[in-house]
C-alpha cells in the first residue's frame, strides 16, 4: 500500500485529502506547515507527496528544493497559485505535477495513480552499488562501511559514485566538474581536491581512491567490481 504524505496548512482541505485519499487505499501521513512537512519526511519514507505552496514557515517551494537535494519521491503540488510563473517554478523545482484549486478529486486520485506508476517504473533503476565494504544508498544519498553510516555531503556522495562506477578510469578534475557540477560552477577547479580531501578523511580505512599526480583520480581497477542492485 501506497504512503502519501499531504501537507496542507487549510484544516479543512486536509480532512478532505484525508478522507479521499485513504479511502482510495492510501496510507496517509499529515502536515500543516513546512516544517513538519520536513520532519516528517525525515522520519519515515513515502511513495508521493501533495504539497501545498502557501505554508506557514517554510512555503511549498522551499519544502521542494530540500527534498529535491536528497530524493526523486515523487511531488505534486496542490496550490491556488494558478499563474503560469507559479506553475513553471513548481516544474522548474522538478515537481512531477501541478494542480491548481479548485480541484476535481477524481481528476486528483487519477493524477495520483498515474504519478506512483511512472514512479514504479524508474524504481527499477539500480538502488544501490555495494563495492568491497563499501554500500552507497544511491537515492538516500548515504554511504555505509561495515553497516556503519558515513556523513557525506551530496558533492562528496556524487564524487564518490562516480569513481566507483567508472572503476580504473582515471577521471579528471575537468571530468567530474563537466558531470557534476554541469553549467553552475565558474570557478577554481582544485575545489575537486579539496572534496577528495574530505572523503579520504571521511572514509579513512575504506579509502581508496587513488590520486593520478597531474591528471586526476581513480578507485583502484580489481578483480572485484561494483555490485549495482
Amino acid at each position: 500500500m501506497s504512503k502519501i504524505l499531504i501537507v496542507e496548512d487549510d484544516l479543512s482541505i486536509q480532512a478532505l485529502l484525508h478522507d479521499f485519499i485513504q479511502e482510495a487505499g492510501y496510507r496517509v501521513v499529515l502536515a500543516a506547515d513546512g516544517v513538519e512537512a520536513l520532519a516528517r519526511y525525515s522520519e519515515q519514507s513515502f511513495d508521493l507527496i501533495l504539497l501545498d505552496i502557501m505554508l506557514p514557515k517554510i512555503d511549498g517551494y522551499g519544502v521542494c528544493e530540500v527534498i529535491r537535494q536528497k530524493s526523486d519521491v515523487p511531488i505534486i503540488m496542490l496550490t491556488a497559485l494558478d499563474s503560469e510563473a507559479d506553475q513553471l517554478k513548481g516544474l522548474d523545482l522538478q515537481a512531477d505535477d501541478y494542480i491548481t484549486k479548485p480541484f476535481s478529486m477524481p481528476v486528483l486520485l487519477r493524477k495520483i495513480a498515474a504519478v506512483l506508476r511512472r514512479s514504479a517504473k524508474q524504481s527499477d533503476e539500480p538502488q544501490t552499488i555495494t563495492y568491497k565494504d563499501l554500500t552507497l544508498d544511491l537515492e538516500g544519498y548515504r554511504v555505509y562501511a561495515r553497516r556503519e553510516s558515513i556523513d557525506l555531503t551530496p558533492r562528496e556522495f556524487e564524487i564518490l559514485r562516480e569513481l566507483i562506477t567508472h572503476q580504473g578510469r582515471i577521471l579528471t578534475r575537468q571530468n567530474l566538474l563537466q558531470t557534476l557540477w554541469k553549467y553552475e560552477f565558474f570557478g577554481e577547479e582544485r575545489i575537486i581536491d579539496t572534496h577528495i580531501k574530505n572523503l579520504r578523511k571521511k572514509l579513512g580505512a575504506a579509502d581508496y581512491i587513488e590520486t593520478i599526480r597531474g591528471v586526476g583520480y581513480r578507485i583502484d581497477k580489481e578483480d572485484e567490481k561494483p555490485i549495482i542492485c
